[in-house]
């Protein structure tokens, strides 16, 4: 047996290691030109202005630049918002069919004696399509002819976090990137001065649901595609100003010098993360500027305030979030969520509702307005609903969970409007006229903005990942 010596084993992991990172050097070349030519920029004739993404080139025609996702976290019951039921209110109090629930998915009510609940409100028509929208959002029915109010939405997950994330991320896997990050990576921003994904949060006086970050992470995306959340009170991000007796020329030396150093640290290593982080240093840099003058509400007018209901502008309400969202989308950015939090209503239904529509009705009605006359509307995606509806069960004085049958509604960026899509049956237990999953209304916001959305995707662990799964279809028909 030869003795060891550990100069020829250093030498022999020396010839190995240069051979491995040959081969890796070589496929890794092969990779970079294959990148290089599939995300090369075409002629510009081809892809609309501010088109930054991955994406070569529009694949449908692009009829929304951005979104405005409206989130009612918890579940606003569409009895008492969008979905008028008069044979549900005849019923009222008294036993369910059980012909609508033997053998379904219930939430708490399984196995608890089942009677109707009828709508605790009024209904009446409004606009030229006469949208039977509840008493409890005079505002948003006086926009009626710029909705489009989808009747028969179905959703997989019964609670509210794995609802939320797969009304975000078409999936309950933790790791799936949200629909904004997935528009950053297809599209880009058309802001260099802002995050091209921001999420507000506001919140109610009952009903208030948790929401996690997960459901603006970027999953198995680069983490510069995620949303950032702005705080609703004080400053929107922390930390953004320099430190006292550091001037911005100072500042602007140190970053310099940052990127400096994570590029060289990049070249070695090729990691997207390094990419992430000299990009949001430099993000940040420019925030300093953008930032305050974002937030400073001094250049709206009283009648602007007015119009949306905001009494004190930055006090954190859904209503200071709107407007906020308006000053948003005119500068740029992709992707814009709201949580209101104030729709779990398991009980006290009747006032939890009245409290809800009070926080957003004026607010959203101005949303819309604000942008139609700007003319920003014929090309911002607005979307309203929650992660999931409510029974047409009570369960004491409130509804629980529901996933067969639920509203929302759409307005602007190429979505029709003045209309009703789909249908529950008679007493609202399930969609049976035209149902829409989720996968499907993501296939249908993604081709309004130009996507196809089975050609937007990334490889993890050997596999396609997209939005809408493996499953999706566009809903042609809410489309102008």
């Amino acid at each position: 047996m030869k003795p060891f010596d550990p100069l020829e084993h250093a030498l022999s992991v020396h010839r190995r290691t240069f051979l491995t990172r040959s081969a890796y050097g070589l496929g890794g070349l092969a990779l970079a030109m294959l990148q290089n030519k599939l995300l090369a920029s075409p002629d510009s004739a081809h892809r609309p202005e501010g088109w930054h993404g991955v994406l070569q080139e529009a694949q449908f025609p692009v009829k929304a630049k951005r979104v405005i996702f409206l989130c009612m976290a918890g579940g606003p019951s569409q009895f008492e918002t969008l979905d008028w039921k008069p044979e549900l209110k005849k019923l009222d109090g008294q036993a369910f069919p059980e012909s609508f629930t033997k053998g379904q998915q219930l939430a708490q009510l399984q196995n608890a004696v089942l009677k109707a609940r009828g709508s605790s409100t009024t209904f009446q028509k409004h606009g030229q399509a006469g949208i039977e929208i509840s008493d409890l959002f005079p505002h948003i029915a006086s926009v009626a002819d710029d909705l489009c109010v989808v009747r028969s939405m179905q959703t997989e997950q019964i609670n509210h976090d794995t609802a939320h994330a797969f009304m975000n991320t078409g999936s309950i896997i933790k790791g799936r990137p949200s629909m904004g990050s997935w528009l950053l990576y297809g599209l880009g921003a058309e802001t260099q001065e802002l995050p091209g994904f921001i999420v507000l949060m506001s919140q109610g006086r009952t009903g208030l649901q948790p929401v996690s970050a997960r459901q603006w992470s970027s999953g198995v995306l680069p983490s510069r595609f995620q949303g950032i959340q702005f705080q609703s009170r004080g400053d929107a991000v922390h930390y953004i100003g320099n430190p006292e007796g550091v001037c911005q020329s100072t500042q602007r030396q140190v970053i310099e010098e940052v990127e400096r150093l994570n590029g060289i640290l990049n070249d070695e290593q090729h990691d997207p993360e390094i990419t992430t982080r000299i990009a949001q240093y430099e993000l940040a840099f420019k925030m300093q500027s953008s930032i305050p003058e974002l937030m400073d509400f001094k250049s709206e007018p009283q009648q602007m305030l007015d119009l949306y209901g905001v009494k004190k502008p930055g006090d954190g309400s859904f209503a200071s979030n709107c407007l906020l969202a308006r000053r948003l989308a005119e500068r740029g950015v992709r992707m814009i969520q709201l949580y209101h939090r104030a729709w779990d209503h398991h009980a006290n239904l009747e006032n939890g509702m009245k409290w809800g529509a009070e926080d957003v009705d004026q607010a959203t009605a101005a949303l819309i307005t604000d942008l139609k006359q700007r003319g920003l509307l014929d090309d911002t995606i607005i979307l309203w609903g929650g992660e999931f509806g409510r029974t047409p069960m009570g369960q004491g004085t409130g509804r629980d969970h529901h996933i067969l049958g639920f509203s929302v509604f759409m307005a602007g960026g190429g979505v029709k409007p003045g209309m009703t899509y789909g249908a529950t049956d008679e007493l609202g237990y399930r969609a049976v006229e035209n149902p829409v999953s989720v996968h499907d209304l993501h296939a249908t916001m993604l081709a309004l903005m130009g996507i196809d959305h089975h050609r937007l995707n990334t490889k993890f662990q050997g596999l396609d990942v997209r939005l809408t799964n493996i499953a999706g279809n566009i809903v042609k028909p809410i489309m102008a």
